[in-house]
């Protein structure tokens, strides 16, 4: 099996001491670096790229979840918060933790939890590896794996009809329901096959075979309605070439 990287990062030495003499007990783990600020842990995580990172929520210079928030969607680690505190719980999973352990940590709760963020490791693996290759050479997305509480869904990127921003999340729409994914509106339009899903503006994207019909609500602007009634709006700077991906007249 291989051995993963992990950050530990706690301001007390003795939650410290205890969690890497658990790892060293598991043998799954290869400890790369230990922190005891949130900039220590920034930094950390920058130089050594770990898989995992065990993460205190309290700490002197900056919170752990703040530190969670703000790492990059696309290339981060899994977190597993360890803290003292139970409240905390709902922000821990709003960032997508692959866990939530309180002190003082249990041998089973912190296997259980490394079970679980090996899974999404590999899962994530298992995404990027989904991609097609078109016959120009370009890699794109044919499945998403989305988060959810009980675990993870497999979305075919066929299925979906547009998508839209949503703060640090965007929503995905399929002719049946919507789901909440985490993940940029540019790194999507990296992945997506523009023949597939074209983008429309800086906040959505749409398939252009549900478009049913334009609408120019005002002088240079632009709507498009699609199959089942949604109504998008298209940027300023995306209307020329949508109108000449649709093949519709231009003012």
């Amino acid at each position: 099996m291989k051995l993963l990287r992990a950050l530990l990062v706690d301001d007390e030495q003795l939650a410290l001491d205890r969690l890497h003499g658990f790892i060293d007990d598991i043998g799954e783990l290869e400890v790369v670096g230990t922190a005891s600020t949130a900039r220590e842990a920034k930094d950390a995580i920058e130089q050594f790229r770990p898989d995992i990172v065990f993460l205190d929520i309290q700490m002197p210079g900056g919170s752990g979840m703040a530190l969670a928030s703000d790492l990059p969607i696309d290339d981060r680690p899994e977190i597993i918060f360890v803290t003292a505190f139970e409240h905390f719980a709902p922000d821990a999973f709003d960032v997508e933790a692959a866990d939530y352990l309180l002190k003082p940590v249990r041998f089973d709760r912190l296997r259980q939890a490394l079970t679980r963020a090996r899974r999404r490791i590999k899962l994530a693996e298992t995404e990027r590896s989904s991609a097609g290759v078109d016959q120009s050479g370009n890699d794109y997305l044919k499945e998403v794996w989305i988060a959810t509480r009980g675990g993870q869904v497999r979305l075919e990127v066929g299925m979906i009809d547009w998508i839209e921003a949503a703060k640090d999340y965007v929503l995905l729409h399929t002719s049946t329901r919507s789901y909440l994914h985490r993940v940029s509106m540019n790194s999507l339009e990296a992945k997506l096959d523009p023949r597939e899903l074209m983008r429309v503006h800086r906040s959505a994207f749409v398939r252009p075979d549900l478009v049913e019909r334009l609408e120019r609500p005002g002088k240079g602007s632009l709507n498009l309605v699609l199959r089942d009634g949604a109504i998008v709006q298209v940027g300023p700077s995306y209307v020329k070439e949508v109108l000449g991906r649709l093949g519709a007249k231009q003012d």
